[in-house]
């Protein structure tokens, strides 16, 4: 049996800030010294993405990080549901709280 296991919160604060091109996505990036961090604690996925489960407020996700090149860190999308449950808006400070999510087995 596989299972999904958590390890080590990171906790920070972000913008919110919506993606400038065709797709409407929304982010936060994550700060770079948590960045180097995550790197050193994970083996990415396809693209360098990062399985994460993340938490803003009350709401609770499972997601992937994405590297971002421009900022040299990570990204975490932020879906319309999670923006509504939480009322937040483009360029809102909002509490981050992300578990990196690597595969575990059991028996």
């Amino acid at each position: 049996m596989t299972y999904a296991a958590a390890v080590a919160e990171r906790r920070f604060e972000a913008k919110l800030w919506k993606y400038d091109g065709d797709a409407p996505w929304h982010f936060v990036t994550v700060p770079v010294e948590l960045a180097d961090d995550i790197e050193a604690a994970t083996e990415p996925k396809p693209f360098g993405s990062v399985r994460v489960r993340a938490r803003i407020g009350v709401t609770t996700w499972e997601t992937s990080l994405f590297p971002d090149k421009r900022s040299g860190s990570y990204v975490l999308p932020v879906k319309r549901s999670i923006r509504d449950a939480e009322s937040i808006a483009d360029g809102a400070v909002v509490p981050v709280h992300l578990d990196l999510v690597t595969e575990a087995h059991g028996e």
